[in-house]
């Protein structure tokens, strides 16, 4: 029955391991999913499965299998051939399902731990063909099993392949030290149960008389292989691998069982009362079917949803102490079963007093590794020790533990330079003494958060405030901060420069680099703050548009340091007129902007009239000179205001601002304009305007008309002015004033100018082969002759290409633009003037530059400005001025061009002071191609009558009646070229 015993404690063996593969599924410390399956994870892995309904269900049934074979064995099963059969055949069976089972486990698993449940299956299936020849002797034969017999050598067969599947499924030990220790430890576990049980049963067993030499070894080979797996176990139970915990300890159950049933099997007061099929084969038959669910039902935990890691419990202490007491307990085992023999006056044997030797010599030899390994242990935890403490002085980090109660119980040396406090000195201080103020509040929030916080969820947490440093400065600290026993680890370094940068940078992004006023974008957010905070209702908020006049007359005149330099000090004038709460800003270039919170005056007439006297004294403010390099530089300022109303946007309360700032430069520059939402719709108009515009010459809308030039003591028509006109889709017939003024594209503009030259050019070539040879006069502005749209040979080409001859030409220069260069300009008129092309500076007497231009260029004709001419007869000044001009040019031999002569009293008063030719309404007005023909035809104009008045001094050519001048005479004449006849018809 020994046989029986051991081949019912296999299956029991076997199912722990089985548990213990299931328990990692693999269980096979494989971890598919890379978590480490601990303590923890087992009990939330059984809670998992239990919670399972399939796991549950495979549980009950194994359960209630399990408690009926119980059930049927302590009632006898009913019939004495029943309980032959069922202690037999159902012990092989059971054994067979575990061998199937762990198979077909091992089958499907490609781990490490594939060859434990191999072993384990083969150990099964020895189990079942033992118990499977023992019931063919007692139920088909009916006869005793001989001994020895073929059940034997299954039986015996069955714990090497258990023990080998106990070591694979283990922990190995890493050194040759381990493994020495492994086998101590299984020896003085083996040897003290060997000693035991020598001393209860097996010395006894070992004498029996009457029987054989086989019979005695069989009868001592089951108890000793026993006794060797329960060594195994218990030395590998604190050894076995962090995957297969759950396993381990389902093997350690199902050995215990097995081990509990072989006991009662070897104590002699049920040996001899024993038959298959009793109580005791009910141990045996619930570990195999153990073994056989275990891989199937445990393999589900892993799958089960991630549940939070829970605090460690004491088991674990626990446990490691048990593992140190290992031999010391074994020892103690190893002695209890020499006292016992020595106490029931029995001889002591010689097994055991070798055995007892042996183990003593192990633990002596256990021991001697251990103080090795101690000493070993010792060394290396010094040295990481000074390791750990060479980290933490040689860190710039300042490390600091404080205490539950914010006392710092430690403070690393790195507070000496990065505090500049002694670390001695910050021992024992609250941590709340050297945090600002400021920051104390949100430090603590934090803190307590943290400690709230479970430390899975949240291990460190980050914490910047100032601390105070030695000098007693504020320094800017930025601390990792971890959980220490109930207090906190601060990890702090000092980020005050970073924090000093970043500000920096955030003010360099948000202000101008030249002003360090607000930029745009800040201005922005900070009228959208107004209109959003609380003042959204307050209809006195206002933001200002400011536009410095002149500024780029000064880049040009005096450089761009010069300009920048006035931009300072205009930003300077603009941040001391502001209110404290207010904001002034530079949007770009020579634009600036404010914006005047309200003071919650409901009043609306009121507010704009206070606002309009503060822009009006901020206006006088910025006009003022600016004493650059020792010059008095003067710029004014246009400044357009606009109001916030609700539900208005941030950029619509700025784009109505820039409207009226545009306003006030188009009704004259240094002025202050409201907004009004007219301004809107002129911008529309003028946007669709010159949206139609880019497209009218290309539709063939412009039409060129031209405007005699009389002389002005002759009547007769000296030449004619060219003068472009649009006539839109819609029939609008604009003026240059009107379409250049929204012509802002300088590609559009250069583009009119060519079509305007070219079509005079062509028109007056078709004049002249049609029997009108009269020259016409094309106004140019001077940046356009040096423009390189307008190459010097352009005019040559265009004069050869329509056949135009020399003096029929005549470009008059309509301003005298600064940014162009008086040298450039003069070369050029210098070489259209070799080509016949006559030179005409127009609006002579408006501008600061004309003087030098009179002195530099080579000009033939001067073109009165119409501001003097319609003044020269209501005003005494202007008459003395424009007449001073006209001496001017007689004095250069010069012709002179009066332009805006509508009423006979102009036309006596300047032929009066020598004027020699004019235009305007007194004579006609602009005049289409066939108009024009039929006044060349007439010849002349009438000339009012009045009292003879003085020309000046000179005569004129026969048939011109132009003043001559002596060495610029041909050159001065409108038509020098003797060829061409002053009047056709005459």
């Amino acid at each position: 029955m020994d046989e029986r015993s051991d081949a019912a404690g296999t299956p029991a063996v076997a199912s722990g391991h089985p548990g213990q593969q299931a328990g990692s599924p693999g269980g096979d410390g494989d971890t598919p999913r890379g978590v480490p399956v601990s303590a923890e994870g087992v009990l939330i892995g059984s809670r998992s499965v239990a919670g399972s309904g399939s796991g549950l269900v495979a549980r009950l049934v194994l359960a209630l299998i399990c408690g009926g074979y119980a059930a049927g064995a302590a009632l006898g099963w009913g019939s004495k051939e029943l309980a032959l059969f069922m202690g037999d055949f159902g012990l092989s069976l059971a054994a067979a399902i575990a061998a199937v089972s762990c198979f077909f486990y091992a089958r499907g698993r490609g781990s490490r731990f594939r060859p434990a449940w191999l072993l384990f299956s083969f150990s099964s299936a020895m189990a079942a063909g033992g118990n499977a020849v023992w019931g063919w002797y007692e139920v088909i034969l009916d006869e005793p099993v001989p001994s020895p017999s073929l059940a034997d050598l299954f039986f015996l067969c069955f714990a090497p392949p258990a023990i080998v599947g106990l070591l694979v499924l283990a922990k190995r030990p890493v050194s040759r030290a381990g493994w020495l220790c492994l086998a101590l430890d299984s020896w003085l576990i083996g040897g003290s149960l060997l000693t035991l049980s020598w001393s209860l049963a097996l010395a006894r067993t070992a004498h029996f008389q009457g029987e054989s030499v086989t019979q005695a070894a069989l009868s001592l080979a089951y108890p000793l292989l026993d006794i060797v797996l329960v060594s195994m176990v218990l030395a590998l139970h604190f050894r076995r691998a962090t995957g297969s915990r759950s396993a381990v300890n389902t093997a350690i159950a199902a050995l215990a069982l097995t081990v509990l049933c072989d006991a009662l099997f070897t104590s002699p007061l049920l040996r001899e009362t024993y038959r298959s099929g009793q109580l005791l084969d009910a141990g045996w038959f619930a570990g195999s079917l153990l073994l056989a669910y275990a891989p199937w039902g445990m393999r589900r935990t892993p799958e089960s949803p991630p549940q939070p890691r829970q605090p460690r419990t004491p088991s674990r202490p626990i446990a490691g102490s048990l593992a140190a007491l290992t031999p010391y307990l074994a020892a103690a085992v190893c002695t209890l079963g020499i006292l016992y023999n020595v106490i029931e006056g029995r001889r002591v044997d010689r097994v055991v007093v070798l055995t007892g030797c042996a183990v003593v010599l192990a633990l002596v030899v256990r021991q001697g590794i251990m103080l090795v390994d101690n000493i070993a242990l010792t060394h290396e935890l010094a040295q990481k020790e000074n390791h750990f403490r060479s980290l933490v002085q040689g860190s710039s980090d300042v490390i600091m533990i404080a205490a539950p109660s914010g006392i710092l119980r430690y403070v690393s040396p790195a507070a000496t330079g990065v505090y500049g406090r002694e670390a001695e000195d910050l021992v024992g201080a609250e941590l709340a003494s050297i945090i600002h103020p400021d920051d104390l509040g949100r430090v603590v929030h934090e803190v307590r958060r943290f400690l709230a916080a479970p430390p899975s969820e949240e291990p460190t947490t980050r914490i910047e405030c100032r601390f105070r440093s030695g000098t007693g400065d504020w320094l800017n600290v930025e601390s990792t901060v971890n959980r220490h026993q109930g207090g906190l680890i601060f990890n702090s370094r000092d980020v005050t420069e970073r924090v000093r940068l970043q500000a920096q940078l955030q003010h360099n992004a948000e202000h101008d680099p030249l002003t360090d006023l607000p930029n745009r974008a800040l201005f922005t957010e900070r009228v959208r703050q107004a209109l959003s905070g609380r003042r959204t209702t307050d209809p006195g908020t206002a933001v200002l548009f400011i536009d410095l006049d002149g500024f780029k007359g000064v880049n040009d005149r005096l450089g761009h340091q010069v300009g920048d330099e006035l931009l300072i000090l205009a930003a300077h004038r603009l941040q001391d007129s502001v209110r404290a709460g207010d904001t002034a800003a530079r949007l770009g270039g020579d634009e600036f902007a404010a914006i005047v919170l309200g003071d919650g005056n409901d009043d609306r007439t009121a507010r704009e009239h206070q606002v309009h006297e503060i822009a009006d004294r901020l206006r006088l403010r910025l006009s003022q000179p600016y004493r650059i390099d020792g010059n008095d530089v003067r710029v004014a300022a246009s400044i357009g205001i606009a109001f916030a109303e609700p539900g208005i946007t941030p950029t619509e309360l700025m784009r109505n601002a820039d409207l009226a700032m545009y306003r006030a430069k188009a009704a004259g520059k240094n002025r202050v304009e409201l907004y009004a939402p007219q301004m809107q719709a002129d911008v529309v108009r003028r946007t669709e305007l010159a949206t139609r515009l880019r497209t009218a010459l290309h539709d063939g809308e412009f039409a060129l008309l031209h405007q005699p030039v009389v002389h002005l003591t002759t009547g007769r028509v000296a030449a004619v002015a060219a003068h472009a006109r649009w006539r839109s889709a819609q029939g609008i017939l604009f003026t240059p004033a009107e379409f250049l003024r929204v012509a802002d594209d300088s590609d559009r503009t250069a583009e009119l100018g060519r079509w305007l030259l070219e079509e005079a050019v062509s028109q007056a070539a078709e004049r002249a082969r049609t029997g009108h040879p009269v020259p016409v006069a094309v106004r140019l502005p001077a940046r356009r002759l040096l423009d390189k749209s307008l190459p010097p040979g352009s005019i040559e080409t265009l004069l050869t290409r329509h056949g135009l001859p020399s003096g029929a030409l005549m470009i008059e220069l309509s301003d005298s633009d600064p940014r162009a260069s008086i040298d450039e300009l003069e070369h050029r008129l210098v070489a259209l003037r070799r080509l016949g092309v006559r030179i005409a500076l127009d609006g002579f007497g408006s501008g600061y530059a004309a003087i030098s231009a009179l002195r530099r260029l080579p000009v033939d004709v001067l073109k009165l400005d119409r501001g003097l001419v319609e003044g020269v007869v209501e005003s005494a000044r202007l008459h003395k001025i424009t007449a001073g001009l006209l001496r001017i040019a007689g004095d250069l031999g010069m012709q002179s061009v009066a332009d805006g002569v509508d009423v006979p009293e102009q036309v006596l008063a300047l032929r009066a002071m020598g004027c020699t030719h004019g235009q305007g309404m007194a004579f006609s007005g602009p005049l289409d191609e066939y108009r024009l023909r039929r006044a060349l035809l007439a010849g002349t104009y009438p000339l009012p009558s009045g009292a003879a008045l003085p020309v000046l001094t000179g005569s004129a050519l026969p048939g011109s009646a132009l003043p001559i001048r002596p060495s610029r005479q041909s050159s001065g004449d409108l038509i020098p070229h003797p060829s061409m006849p002053l009047d056709p018809l005459k």
